[in-house]
């Protein structure tokens, strides 16, 4: 009852939020726009993430890279020997986040690409940044989920599953996580010491496509009207701020979809790692990033 309530309240706190009902896939669809292959080539993509000017980072995993869009919209090398980072955020103050599964490391970047680390003996896969610069990292294969808070302390916040993506409510109160083993995200309410509570499966089922066993829910994020979209086998799965699914925007090709994120100078653009490639589609929608949305 305290778990449901909780969510019930913050679902409040959400903008615009509109009844289950009247919140279809089709809303966010625009006719004639779908997917745009932005660039191919690499070994595997994630961790799409984007500063306060809409510009798109991602990494190449194996090949330990951090590449950025520039104005022409065509990638270039922004940092090399990565530790095979996988996730990336941006933070409040402006800092790109990392998780290096390499080297075990969370690591911050400033504008010249030089990292500083803030946390070790962490395997991460994916990361979020919380409104106070505090880093969540999911740890996949420990089963569990670390805290790195703000003055560099760590402790696992949430465990006995497998984490993958991971992302906040546009209101930062309520944290989102995609168990790989099972068809349901998980929510937890997040008080004031980044600590989890009342965690349970909230959105779901998720579709399985014939011939997988499990969704491959991976990379999330939110939309400024609370629609939570995830990268999984059946594609791009979207459902409404209570939880229930509202269709699944096709895969732009068959190969594995990693994660996903709002870009562009409106945030209405999404983009779209899919192993050897990054694609994007504009979309009805815009996701403004969780630290821009903080500042209002």
């Amino acid at each position: 009852m305290i778990r449901r309530t909780f969510v019930a309240l913050s679902l409040l706190s959400l903008v615009a939020v509109g009844r289950a009902q009247d919140m279809p896939l089709s809303q966010v669809l625009i006719d004639g726009e779908g997917w745009q292959l932005v660039a191919e080539g690499y070994q595997f993509t994630e961790g799409p993430a984007v500063d306060k000017d809409g510009t798109v980072y991602f990494v190449d995993v194996p090949q330990s890279l951090i590449l950025k869009l520039g104005d022409d919209g065509k990638p270039v090398v922004w940092a090399k020997n990565t530790g095979k980072a996988s996730g990336l955020m941006f933070g409040p103050e402006g800092r790109l986040y990392a998780c290096q599964g390499e080297t075990k490391q969370v690591v911050w970047y400033d504008r010249d690409a030089k990292p500083t680390v803030i946390a070790t003996d962490i395997a991460g896969n994916d990361i979020m940044v919380d409104r106070k610069g505090g880093v969540y990292v999911t740890d996949m294969g420990g089963n569990q989920v670390w805290y790195v808070a703000p003055d560099g302390s760590k402790r696992v916040v949430a465990s006995g599953f497998k984490p993958n993506g991971l992302t906040l409510w546009p209101d930062g109160g309520t944290l989102v996580i995609a168990d790989w083993e099972h068809p349901h995200l998980r929510t937890y309410r997040v008080e004031p010491d980044g600590s989890l509570k009342f965690g349970d499966n909230y959105y779901g089922p998720l579709q399985i496509p014939s011939g997988q066993t499990l969704p491959g829910s991976d990379g999330m994020t939110v939309d400024d009207k609370g629609r939570l979209y995830v990268a999984t086998h059946a594609g791009l799965q979207m459902f409404d701020p209570t939880g229930r699914p509202c269709g699944s925007i096709v895969k732009p090709q068959s190969k594995f979809l990693s994660n996903v994120k709002f870009g562009g100078p409106n945030f209405d653009i999404a983009y779209v790692t899919s192993t050897d490639r990054l694609y994007k589609r504009k979309l009805n929608t815009k996701g403004t990033p969780h630290f821009l949305r903080d500042a209002k």
